[in-house]
């Protein structure tokens, strides 16, 4: 069995001294915008979804370009504008429209540059759009010109098209899911981007692009079945850092792709980069093959059941606690929209869950209405609110819940105001923002302990790992929303032909690696 990724590691180690035909300290711009967009949720991630970063702000957000460190004070940097956004909906198009344009501006009034850091994540929907990303990367390239060497990172769960493809010269993405690797990963991108402009070709804006094998793997699976603490995803991803090492060879990745938006970009993708053409071809036919080959293989990172199978286990005589479970089908940190009230509703019709000497935390649904409701009258009151199902109404409509207000928590950053409805065993959070609930300080600062709890409900996928070390058992639920783990009952119809599990056509696809240095130019293997 393959051993798991070390998310502590320094993916490169220092730079090499700058060659004399290189670029002593090259001028780079930074920019992007991130988030991942289910099409499926009716949620549209708008201006106040995303927090903007420019300036010293963004280079702050970067811990290997603080003052000191050697990725710093190797180049000049120009930290443009970035858009970050937890998951959620597609984009509004005059939300994408303003941060694209600035960005744009920023290069046109700031540069030229040597180089460029793309910061994308890959999955990002724009209402009536094909290829987001894609279109981002050509406004980028139009601005930059065609002798800026243009780096990105990318999740895992992102998509390479066309378009990104040939716009791009050097693509990686995350190797961990969970991606305890995030940081790591922009490190490597930048690292790649440096050691080229720094190298004997580096003067050379033709010389300096590194040759880049892509294979297009028609798979497309959700991140419950590809994480990387299991076999087969930890063995396939196991290939990429031995890859990496070999002669010729810069970079390897493996994009899973994502799969809650229907859109022809979506599928797995490798893609391996470096100077040795035939070497890289080869490992990029031999990565996607591997994947290919076990497409079948792949299963839930934790046992599955309905809803209510769940909690008839958890809630069993002897059952471990806690007993954590992922109520997956609202998830927002994969792109639901977050105020999905089916597994609330769920919970508050079960007779065996009014006995309040049980402790069910159900983390959570947002709605500022029922927030202000619950705030105004008070801890220890008892109301009566109407809760969730105003974005995503599909699986069920608002819900009701009689309770005493357990507790009120303003000022936080990303929920705002955050209320504790107690009805019978049921803590029910209710966040006037969108949050997703990762860590034990997110119960804590509400006055909830789960490590006491009978059962601790999360709209989350696979566990996050301060969520992995707290359960004693674990389910992950298969509840319907936008990023229902049933991806056949979604209803994509927009794939290209051939992708499993859609279309499970007989027959092999063809995994031949395209070879490429720059957009329209074929190189032959």
């Amino acid at each position: 069995m393959a051993s798991r990724p070390d998310p502590d590691r320094v993916w490169k180690g220092a730079l090499d001294p700058v060659h004399r035909d290189g670029l002593e300290r090259p001028r780079i711009g930074i920019g992007g915008i991130s988030i991942e967009s289910s099409t499926f949720s009716p949620h549209v991630s708008g201006d106040e979804a995303f927090t903007i970063r420019s300036g010293a702000e963004l280079l702050a957000y970067y811990p290997f370009l603080a003052e000191g460190e050697q990725l710093r004070d190797a180049a000049e940097w120009v930290p443009l504008t970035h858009g970050r956004s937890l998951p959620g909906g597609a984009v509004a198009p005059q939300t994408y429209a303003r941060m694209k344009r600035a960005i744009v501006d920023g290069i046109r009034a700031q540069g030229p540059f040597d180089a460029f850091f793309f910061d994308i994540h890959g999955a990002m929907s724009v209402v009536g759009m094909d290829d987001a990303e894609g279109d981002l990367a050509l406004a980028v390239r139009e601005a930059l010109g065609p002798d800026t060497l243009v780096s990105t990172s990318m999740d895992l769960h992102g998509n390479v098209s066309d378009a990104l493809f040939d716009t791009v010269d050097l693509l990686t993405c995350y190797r961990m899911a969970p991606h305890e690797d995030w940081m790591n990963t922009k490190q490597r991108a930048v690292h790649n981007l440096l050691a080229r402009l720094r190298g004997p070709h580096g003067a050379d804006p033709d010389a300096r692009r590194p040759l880049k094998a892509w294979v297009r793997v028609p798979v497309l699976l959700p991140g419950e079945k590809t994480s990387t603490r299991i076999d087969p995803a930890r063995s396939v991803y196991a290939l990429v850092p031995e890859v990496e090492e070999l002669d010729g060879v810069l970079d390897a990745a493996v994009w899973v792709g994502y799969a809650w938006a229907d859109e022809p970009r979506c599928h797995a993708t490798v893609i391996v980069t470096g100077d040795d053409g035939a070497v890289i071809a080869r490992e990029a036919e031999r990565i996607a093959r591997r994947y290919w080959d076990v497409r079948a293989d792949f299963a839930f990172v934790g046992p599955t059941a309905s809803l209510d199978e769940a909690l008839d286990e958890a809630l069993a005589d002897g059952a471990p606690r806690p007993y954590v479970i992922s109520d997956s089908g609202d998830n927002p940190t994969a792109g639901g929209a977050g105020d999905v009230s089916w597994t609330l509703g769920r919970l508050l019709e079960r007779p065996d869950l009014r006995d309040p000497a049980k402790t069910v935390l159900v983390a959570s649904v947002f709605d500022p209405a029922a927030v202000g409701a619950a705030a105004s009258a008070g801890v220890g009151a008892t109301v009566t609110l109407s809760v969730g199902g105003r974005v995503d109404a599909g699986p069920r409509g608002p819900v009701e819940i009689t309770g005493e207000v357990f507790s009120v928590t303003p000022g936080d950053p990303v929920a705002g105001t955050q209320v504790v409805v107690r009805s019978g065993a049921v803590h029910a959070i209710v966040t006037e923002r969108r949050k997703p609930f990762h860590h034990l300080d997110d119960f804590r600062m509400l006055g909830l302990d789960p490590h006491s709890a009978d059962i601790v409900i999360v709209k989350i996928g696979y566990l996050e790992p301060e969520l992995y070390d707290l359960a004693a058992g674990w389910t992950i639920a298969l509840t319907p929303g936008g990023v229902d783990q049933d991806l056949l009952r979604l209803g994509h119809s927009r794939l290209r032909p051939g992708v499993y599990p859609f279309d499970v056509t007989e027959g092999e696809p063809d995994l031949a690696a395209l070879v490429t240095r720059r957009r329209g130019e074929e190189v032959r293997a």
